[in-house]
């Protein structure tokens, strides 16, 4: 699928996909006959596109985490989860529809699906706040959570958040408290947890909904305790600094991986999931079948001690 949008450093690939939509449209109208000159540059463009995603620097990476067009929450549910039936409200303030979540049958298996939506359009990344959650999106996912734990549904949910959001209502209603105490139940049920994250993890806002027993990461995906650009101004006092700290701050899916913060990478198409959003779809809930299945393996296995030693052994890691 072309992409409308292109990041900065694809300029040379929009270059050649423009001359390819010309020539394409001239060949329809009859004026001439250049399918070969097409097909020539069909396979530079290719070629381009595989070479530039084989080599993306953090920066880079998270320049696509963000993309606008890679596929949502909602893409994935649509796609993956029958019978869904999304619940609302965390029986305290209100509902925050930046944590969109829900019982629903993952290819014939009951699960509590919970996850992050940014939103689709103008009109939905305000209404879901561009996937920043409120106090009371976290504590409507501790109740799903206390919930699946109660009926014995396996856990899976979909991380794609800046950040919680840091405003002072937020802050008043007892932000820190609500995501810590998501935290701490998701380290808690009983039952086995799947988390993927999607595009952008961002900060306690991405580790709450994160406490897997596995844990996978989307090729093109970032991870990381703070945003590059917030870490630029706290180190640098500059947003000219965010390249450097995205390569510092090691927060792509393979520095996770080697590190052993994560458990797996999932390949994305070449040019990321903006541009096969469908394939990308079909390729998590792969791998959301073989995690579930992983855990299925280990029987009446204790998943809330494995996950517990799984999150506390990363504090050892270079260490041994």
């Amino acid at each position: 699928m072309a992409m409308e949008t292109f990041l900065e450093f694809e300029k040379p690939i929009a270059e050649l996909e423009g001359k390819i939509k010309e020539l394409r449209h001239l060949s329809d109208s009859g004026e001439m006959d250049i399918t070969a000159e097409v097909a020539k540059l069909q396979s530079r463009a290719d070629q381009l596109l595989s070479e530039t995603y084989s080599a993306l620097t953090a920066w880079q990476k998270t320049l696509v985490a963000r993309h606008l067009d890679r596929p949502h929450f909602s893409h994935y549910v649509s796609g993956l989860i029958e019978d869904f039936s999304p619940l609302a409200g965390d029986r305290v303030y209100g509902d925050d529809r930046a944590i969109q979540g829900g019982p629903g049958r993952f290819r014939g298996r009951s699960v509590m699906i919970i996850g992050h939506e940014k939103g689709i359009g103008t009109d939905g990344r305000i209404a879901h706040n561009f996937g920043m959650a409120h106090p009371e999106g976290y504590r409507k996912a501790t109740r799903l959570m206390q919930m699946a734990d109660r009926f014995s549904l396996p856990i899976l949910t979909l991380v794609d958040t800046q950040g919680a959001y840091p405003g002072v209502g937020a802050e008043q209603r007892g932000q820190a408290e609500a995501i810590a105490r998501t935290i701490e139940v998701g380290l808690d049920v009983r039952v086995p947890v799947v988390s993927v994250i999607l595009g952008e993890g961002g900060s306690g806002g991405a580790v709450a909904l994160a406490v897997g027993n596995k844990v996978m990461m989307l090729e093109h995906s970032i991870y990381s305790v703070i945003s590059p650009e917030g870490c630029a101004a706290i180190l640098w006092r500059s947003s000219d600094k965010a390249k450097d700290a995205a390569e510092a701050l090691k927060l792509t899916a393979q520095d996770l991986y080697k590190l052993r913060v994560i458990d797996q990478i999932i390949s994305e198409p070449t040019g990321g999931a903006q541009r096969h959003p469908q394939e990308m779809v079909k390729r998590v809930g792969a791998a959301i079948a073989t995690a579930f299945d992983d855990l299925d393996d280990l029987g009446d296995a204790d998943f809330r001690a494995l996950r517990r030693k799984k999150f506390l052994d990363m504090g050892k890691v270079g260490l041994a």
